[in-house]
């Protein structure tokens, strides 16, 4: 059995700095930036150079690693969270990898503030890829025979540790069935699908075809399409699942359809606190991601927009949770829970 290569490593940590690739940039050009603390950290993650649940959380702790490192001290520390916290606010990976390293450095001696910041956040960075391999195995499993299988958005390396998370799955099933076909859905208003997942998969030279986000619930429907498989950015107590907007109309259509609908995603994206899907605050983003593409104006000038950039999907639609931990199937409550007991 081939095994794959991972597509990218879009986060380096050099020891001092954080090397980012610019996904803004993507597919046309490879622009890497280099993060210094906070504010840049806070920066990119806001206008999506660095992008995916699990991503922002590891860049978001080496970002208050750096900040502490340059300006130690209980003040600057608590400021630098509160910045990169509020970066953005659906994906709880974000402010649970911050509070990590808040809570380490706290647990330090003033002498070793830094050191121990920048220590939890290689730590995060190792327990993510760690829990990328996991998940592609579960995954694998769930969806052993699937010849043909959809996703949407973008939820591999660019997004996550390792090779990602729900295209790690897709990917460890490409080792299995040479002869997959991955149906990329293109992902407005950003395109992620179009320009970060075909990107991903070309590299790796896995077969791929990409679609309309409006064409996935007909090729379903025909029998075209054997499962989904999609990322997460929140998973509520209850099982719900917060994830890119458009995944709820794709669950929507394999429910209808009679496939599988899988949502792969780390431990770190589960928060207990929220008890179910009602509770995850949805982030609005600005106008023009949806009044222009790519920076070309599409709708009259003044036309206004709504841009969630998240939909949420209610449990009773997902066919299975798959985590490094292992997989709830179905999810609920208590299989959620379990997972977070494991």
């Amino acid at each position: 059995m081939a095994v794959l290569p991972r597509a990218v490593t879009p986060l380096r940590w050099d020891g001092r700095r954080l090397h980012a690739l610019d996904q803004t940039r993507l597919p046309h050009e490879e622009v890497w930036l280099e993060l210094e603390g906070a504010q840049d950290t806070a920066d990119a993650i806001r206008r999506l150079a660095v992008r995916g649940a699990p991503n922002i959380g590891i860049a978001a702790a080496y970002g208050l690693a750096m900040e502490v490192s340059g300006r130690p001290g209980l003040g600057p520390l608590e400021d630098a969270a509160d910045l990169l916290r509020g970066a953005r606010p659906t994906a709880v990976n974000l402010a649970w990898a911050v509070d990590r390293v808040r809570e380490a450095a706290l647990a330090s001696s003033p002498a070793t503030l830094a050191a121990a910041a920048r220590a939890e956040a290689q730590r995060i960075q190792a327990a993510e890829d760690a829990a990328s391999d996991a998940i592609a195995r579960h995954g694998a499993e769930v969806l052993a025979g699937a010849r043909r299988v959809l996703t949407h958005c973008n939820a591999g390396a660019l997004a996550c540790g390792g090779r990602g998370t729900a295209l790690a799955v897709v990917l460890a099933l490409a080792e299995q069935e040479p002869d997959l076909e991955v149906l990329v859905c293109e992902t407005r208003p950003l395109l992620q699908g179009a320009r970060l997942t075909a990107w991903e998969l070309g590299r790796v030279g896995v077969a791929h075809q990409l679609l309309v986000d409006g064409a996935a619930a007909g090729l379903m429907r025909r029998g075209e399409v054997d499962a989904v498989v999609v990322g997460c950015d929140r998973v509520a107590a209850n099982g719900d699942v917060a994830n890119k907007v458009g995944t709820y109309a794709h669950a929507l259509a394999a429910r209808a359809a009679g496939i599988p609908f899988v949502v792969a995603g780390p431990t770190s994206t589960i928060d207990p606190a929220i008890d179910d899907g009602d509770g995850i605050e949805v982030e609005e983003r600005d106008a023009d991601e949806v009044a222009e593409l790519l920076g070309t104006p599409v709708a009259p000038e003044g036309t206004r927009v709504r841009n969630p950039a998240f939909d949420v999907t209610p449990a009773e639609l997902v066919t299975a949770l798959v985590t490094e931990r292992g997989v709830a199937a179905p999810p609920a409550r208590a299989s959620v829970a379990a997972l977070l007991d494991a």
